[in-house]
């Protein structure tokens, strides 16, 4: 029997899934909007939307898969704060070495998650380009993408890209999975004053080429809007994706808050 698949957008990166009942939460975005965050080497921004869902709304919270620790627009305060009550979670290497409890995986590497909700479910972690080409690694730090498989997937995995612009590795995870359902982090994420106009996360061309190569059958864009960093406005995004008619019939764009089936 078919597993059945619900997401709901929170915040920026924050989406609850809910797998046969299974609770997994990405990236905790949990502060309010209006504060202004440093997220590094200068970077700063503000954000500008409110969480969707109250955080005494979430519970039950079975796993948190966390891209990386270290910008508050994937993991703020609240985030974190709310984080310590979630007996598992999945992110980097750098991110288990800070935190205590977090399981970190290197690129490829796979953990199992017992749970008697789904048989055999499986997490691993992708690569992620956090930055543009021309800076080195650390200036954003370490970044990672989940793909979520387990017994009943008929069309493929789940795949999640984290933070990170079109590079080689999104081939790669096309030439190691088949992929079902892709939810994409966007927005176009950029620090003018420090680094021009180059792009720490996907904007809609590099959305197109990244499900040209991986070919999911469903398409989720998540964080592209709240923050004053993202520079791609959804009305570019949306204007991208319904050029593209193919792309347009796979995408499901949610409303946050709102519970939507997958599967």
């Amino acid at each position: 029997m078919a597993n059945d698949v619900f997401i709901t957008h929170i915040d920026t990166a924050c989406v609850l899934l809910e797998i046969n009942g299974f609770k997994i939460l990405t990236d905790p975005t949990l502060d309010n909007a209006g504060h202004l965050y440093h997220h590094g080497f200068g970077a700063m921004s503000r954000k500008t939307d409110n969480p969707a869902i109250a955080q005494d709304a979430l519970k039950n919270i079975d796993l948190i898969l966390l891209s990386h620790h270290q910008h508050k627009d994937n993991f703020d305060y609240q985030g974190k704060a709310f984080s310590k009550q979630v007996s598992t979670i999945v992110s980097t290497v750098p991110a288990s070495k800070a935190i205590p409890g977090i399981v970190g995986l290197k690129e490829w590497e796979a953990t199992s998650i017992n749970t008697p909700k789904i048989n055999n479910l499986k997490i691993t972690a992708t690569p992620a380009q956090h930055h543009p080409w021309w800076l080195p690694e650390f200036f954003s730090g370490k970044v990672i993408g989940f793909i979520i498989e387990f017994d009943g997937q008929e069309n493929g995995a789940i795949y999640i890209s984290g933070d990170t612009v079109y590079f080689k590795g999104i081939d790669e995870v096309a030439q190691r999975f088949k992929v079902d359902i892709g939810i994409f982090h966007v927005g176009s994420a950029q620090f003018r004053y420090l680094s021009g106009f180059g792009q720490y996360t996907m904007d809609s061309k590099d959305l197109l080429k990244a499900v040209d190569v991986i070919q999911p059958n469903t398409i989720v864009p998540i964080h592209y809007k709240g923050w004053t960093h993202f520079k791609e406005t959804t009305t570019a995004l949306t204007n991208a994706i319904s050029a593209n008619s193919t792309v347009k019939n796979k995408t499901k764009f949610l409303t946050s808050g709102v519970r939507t089936k997958l599967r």
